[in-house]
């Protein structure tokens, strides 16, 4: 059996995963971070994206985050993040509608402070699609 470690899942509309995992992928603010059991402390900031956990067992299951944190102790791993939303859950033509929308309004706004805003919008859409893209992927 392979070794393990515990890993709370969490956002700001409560427990998203709790349970035992082989490893975790995440997108930190440095690039993609893998995680195993016994992995050096290490706390950084996620970027909007996925994390895909093997679960104890080997069972895959990939989730989209729209950023947060990722905290690794001996332990335990936490991941507090304010959107977390599993990738079977992801509305692909929301997603998708999203992303042209907020194309659409940074052609108008630019020089404008609501650029940014509409630029995080995008990202956060076109880090959607990337989860989806990834577990289709996946499932080949």
């Amino acid at each position: 059996m392979a070794m393990t470690v515990h890993c709370d899942i969490v956002s700001a509309e409560g427990k998203i995963f709790s349970g035992l995992v082989e490893f975790l992928v995440a997108s930190g603010s440095m690039g993609e971070l893998g995680i195993l059991p016994n992995h050096a402390p290490l706390l950084t900031t996620l970027e909007p994206g996925y994390i895909k956990i093997t679960r104890q067992g080997g069972k895959e299951e990939m989730m989209y985050v729209s950023g947060g944190f990722l905290e690794v102790q001996p332990n335990l791993l936490t991941i507090l993040a304010d959107t977390v939303t599993r990738a079977d859950d992801i509305d692909q033509a929301a997603a998708e509608k999203a992303a042209e929308e907020a194309k659409k309004e940074m052609e108008h706004l630019v020089g404008d402070p609501d650029y940014a805003y509409a630029a995080a919008r995008l990202a956060e859409a076109m880090a959607q699609l990337r989860v989806l893209e990834a577990m289709r992927r996946r499932r080949k």
